[in-house]
C-alpha cells in the first residue's frame, strides 16, 4: 500500500506544479494582451501623427513655392489648377 501511496503522491505534487505553471502561462498571456493592445494604440496614434506630419510637409512646400522657391513650383501649379477645377465645379453645381 505505500507505494500507491507514494505514487499518488507524487502524481498530487506534479499536477499540483502543471497547475501552477498553467496559471503563471494563463497570467503571462493576459500581460501580453495588454501589452499588445498598448502597443497597437502607440501604433495607430504615431501612424495618426505621421499623416498629420506628411499633410503639413506638403502645406509647407506649396507655401515655400509660392514665396518664390523654384523647387517645387510644378506641384504648387498642378495644386492651384485642381483647387481651381473644384472651386469651378462648385460654382457650375450652384448655378444649376
Amino acid at each position: 500500500m505505500s507505494v500507491i501511496a507514494e505514487i499518488i503522491d507524487t502524481l498530487e505534487n506534479k499536477v499540483g506544479k502543471l497547475i501552477l505553471k498553467i496559471q503563471n502561462l494563463e497570467k503571462n498571456t493576459q500581460e501580453l494582451h495588454i501589452e499588445l493592445a498598448k502597443s497597437a494604440k502607440i501604433i495607430q496614434t504615431q501612424n495618426t501623427e505621421i499623416e498629420a506630419f506628411k499633410s503639413q510637409y506638403e502645406t509647407l512646400k506649396i507655401a515655400n513655392s509660392l514665396l518664390g522657391s523654384d523647387e517645387n513650383k510644378r506641384d504648387t501649379k498642378l495644386k492651384i489648377n485642381s483647387l481651381i477645377r473644384e472651386i469651378d465645379y462648385c460654382i457650375a453645381q450652384l448655378s444649376d
